[in-house]
């Protein structure tokens, strides 16, 4: 049987200690680069692995990080779940992921228990869901919990996006180009962020002294969107729409196209999310953009802080921007009431 290579063998090769290559395994800031690369090349050379169980007995750290996740057929869950992903591996960590088939107090505590049970040394939930902050409220754990989205618990660190600013720039943008009458086609109000972004759209009509008295409800898809796009095309009692995220504007798009009603022209459409496929959307859509790598890299970083005991805050909010594309420009005549 053939012998694993082992730290001391990658040492000997590279001419070092093996406190020097523990501290390049574990990527210890205070190693030389020339002596970073003789060690990197020794470890390539041997095909040297890490015993990732024979460390965690020793340091009682497992080096994964459990993530409890939702809705991953959603553009923002499943690509907050790969900013985790991605600043979790640079930082020397693997991660677990539970998914969630349903949304509840007793799935979110089962699935804790799941990760307490793998030795997990953090926690990060990304499930947008109004019942998630009481279930977090409640979670026995002794791990550091990070969650994206409002919490409402001192024992729980939160990371967000302003989604109730993002809705506001929307419906601003809107009003600037001279649109009064601003419908929102609402994503499902049982979503923390849909509700955010019903209200900031609620704020920003009210401090304009405008209705806010059409808003219909949708569930996210392309398919909804068209379903109540076409019962817009119908009604036309708005010339702008605020969109509840750039698939559902989608949908709503093709509903208008269908019904010979242009827009920008007839109607102006904003969205949410600024997903990679909104700038080829026809017109080119113009949508409240939120970096979710930068989200998904910021839950890390208050993780980390969080295992190496070092003071920060314990909520951090991450502004949205508009993306003025082509879905949007001043009215036309005034629609019926």
């Amino acid at each position: 049987m053939v012998r694993r290579p082992r730290l001391e063998d990658v040492a000997e090769l590279a001419g070092v200690s093996h406190q020097t290559v523990s501290r390049v395994v574990n990527k210890h800031p205070n190693v030389s680069a020339g002596t970073r690369e003789r060690v990197e090349a020794a470890i390539a050379q041997l095909g040297y692995r890490r015993n990732t169980a024979a460390r965690s007995l020793v340091t009682r750290c497992s080096q994964t990080i459990g993530v409890l996740a939702s809705e991953f057929s959603q553009y923002g869950p499943a690509n907050t779940l790969l900013g985790v992903e991605r600043a979790a591996r640079d930082a020397g960590y693997f991660v677990s992921v539970a998914a969630l088939r349903e949304v509840n107090r007793d799935a979110i505590l089962a699935a804790v228990r799941h990760f307490m049970d793998q030795s997990v040394d953090g926690i990060v939930v990304i499930v947008p869901h109004l019942e998630t902050p009481a279930a977090l409220a409640a979670l026995p754990v002794g791990v550091p919990v990070v969650a994206v989205g409002p919490v409402g618990n001192d024992a729980v660190c939160g990371v967000k996006v302003d989604q109730r600013r993002g809705a506001e720039l929307a419906v601003q943008h809107l009003i600037q180009l001279g649109h009064t009458r601003i419908g929102h086609v609402a994503g499902p109000q049982d979503w923390i962020d849909a509700v955010a972004r019903a209200d900031g759209w609620r704020c920003a009509l009210a401090a304009a002294g405008l209705d806010a008295d059409l808003m219909i409800e949708g569930d996210w898809s392309a398919g909804s969107g068209y379903e109540i796009g076409r019962r817009v095309a119908v009604t036309r009692r708005a010339t702008a729409l605020f969109v509840g995220n750039d698939q559902m504007a989608l949908g709503v798009l093709r509903a208008l196209n269908e019904a010979r009603i242009k827009v920008p022209r007839d109607v102006s459409v904003v969205g949410f999310d600024d997903q990679p496929e909104a700038a080829y959307f026809s017109p080119p859509l113009t949508t409240i953009g939120q970096d979710f790598e930068e989200l998904g890299r910021r839950c890390m970083d208050m993780m980390l802080r969080a295992l190496g005991g070092t003071e920060g805050p314990r909520t951090l909010e991450m502004e949205p921007k508009i993306i003025q594309r082509n879905s949007t420009t001043t009215p036309a005549l005034p629609m019926s009431t």
